[in-house]
């Protein structure tokens, strides 16, 4: 297993949870990182992530576990077009029920299409993920103010259900820079390499 050099550390503010990714972003990103939280049920998380060094990612491995169940995703990605492999065990369904939460769809997706021209991925929960369309797009040099609509292949936690979501990015100023979807809005804190420090509401780098 390759050393990566960077390691960042956030705390979650939405749950009880953190988030510990090792990376080295000299030539794109090569990252290797764990997730916990408690909500909706208690559940690690343990992906590997890699990027062109135009910083379109190629290819996202993750891993979901906890009491009775387990779950794997693999994607990978050429041109915006996705080859997804899938694994489970045990019975999520069953854990979420017992925690009175609704049950959770099959990981990955039935239909790929849906995910063409997504040239990003978003890990529920990460600020990591976060970092890809800021850097493929050139967000810490760009002229504020203007918004920049993307199509991201959303992967659920814990379920590794893979979804098509529209986000948009927009630099506001040196330093920050706006994320929002159809329904939520926040404005990132982010160091000069383009990492995510403080997500308001939902966590902050230590």
């Amino acid at each position: 297993m390759v050393a990566l050099p960077t390691s960042l550390f956030w705390e979650r503010r939405d749950t009880v949870g953190a988030e510990h990714a090792l990376v080295d972003s000299r030539t794109g990103l090569a990252a290797r990182g764990t997730v916990l939280a408690v909500d909706p049920i208690g559940y690690t998380a343990r992906y590997e992530l890699r990027t062109d060094p135009s910083w379109v990612t190629t290819s996202l491995e993750v891993s979901t576990e906890g009491g009775g169940w387990g779950r794997t995703l693999r994607m990978e990605s050429t041109g915006g077009q996705w080859r997804i492999t899938t694994s489970e065990r045990g019975d999520l369904d069953a854990a979420l029920t017992a925690a009175g939460h609704a049950g959770a769809g099959l990981p990955g997706t039935e239909d790929t299409d849906l995910l063409a021209g997504a040239y990003d991925v978003d890990l529920t929960g990460s600020p990591l993920t976060n970092t890809l369309p800021i850097r493929r797009l050139g967000l810490l040099k760009a002229e504020p103010g203007i918004a920049h609509r993307i199509s991201v292949a959303w992967v659920l936690l814990p379920s590794l259900e893979v979804v098509q979501a529209d986000q948009i990015y927009t630099a506001v100023s040196e330093g920050t820079v706006r994320f929002a979807s159809e329904t939520f809005s926040a404005d990132l804190t982010v160091d000069d390499e383009g990492f995510v420090r403080d997500y308001p509401g939902l966590a902050k780098l230590r």
